[in-house]
């Protein structure tokens, strides 16, 4: 275990490389400011568990990884998705719509959830086997939505500040605002309901060669 001093430094250096990398500097990205008027209001648990970019990182990597083991939601990244040519622009687009939903005046958030439901209307296919998907099908967001809070939450617990059950269940009531505003359904507006959704999603999952090379793709571009 480092020293307090040493830790500390080395985690406000971190912090730093991820802001840096996750702002478009070519493109006059800044970090996003955060508002009184935003989505969730200050000192709520949201805004808590979203502020810490360490634990959003491995929260987010946590939830890709679990995202791509449904077959539709793979298919859509694999198909339409430019994620083995640009994988830090989809992880940049990705880390800007949590901030900007989580900690950005109202208005800039509705806009960028507006945004990847126009993306979602434009994403469809078919599976190996013939089944037509759509990326704004409410049952795919359910889970790419599930994944992602549970991941953030996870991280957190494991490597934040732990909270309390009682605000775990709160975190994954407000988060279902964001959820909502997406079509998704089911939403899961308790950790028991997140839970819950995770294993009745377990059937449809599937690890194939495709999960393993978006797997390894990951895992080998941090």
């Amino acid at each position: 275990m480092p020293p307090p001093d040493l830790a500390a430094g080395l985690r406000a250096r971190l912090i730093g490389v991820v802001r840096r990398t996750f702002n478009d500097q070519d493109k006059g990205e800044k970090p996003v400011q955060r508002s009184d008027d935003a989505l969730f209001p200050r000192g709520s648990v949201t805004w808590r568990v979203h502020g810490d970019v360490t634990t959003m990182m491995v929260g987010g990597v946590a939830s890709l990884l679990l995202q791509m083991l449904h077959p539709a939601v793979l298919a859509g990244v694999w198909d339409h998705s430019a994620f083995r040519k640009d994988m830090l622009g989809r992880l940049r687009r990705t880390a800007r719509f949590i901030a900007e939903t989580t900690y950005a005046e109202r208005s800039i958030a509705e806009a960028s959830i507006a945004k990847v439901r126009e993306v979602h209307e434009r994403v469809a296919g078919t599976l190996p086997d013939g089944t037509p998907y759509r990326a704004d099908d409410p049952e795919l967001l359910a889970w790419v939505h599930v994944t992602e809070m549970w991941s953030f939450l996870s991280a957190w617990q494991r490597y934040g500040v732990p909270i309390t059950r009682a605000e775990e269940d709160i975190y994954f009531a407000e988060t279902a605002r964001t959820a909502e505003a997406l079509g998704t359904d089911p939403i899961p507006r308790s950790k028991a309901e997140a839970e819950a959704l995770i294993a009745a999603m377990r059937p449809q999952l599937v690890v194939d060669a495709r999960t393993r090379a978006v797997a390894r793709f990951v895992l080998e571009h941090p």
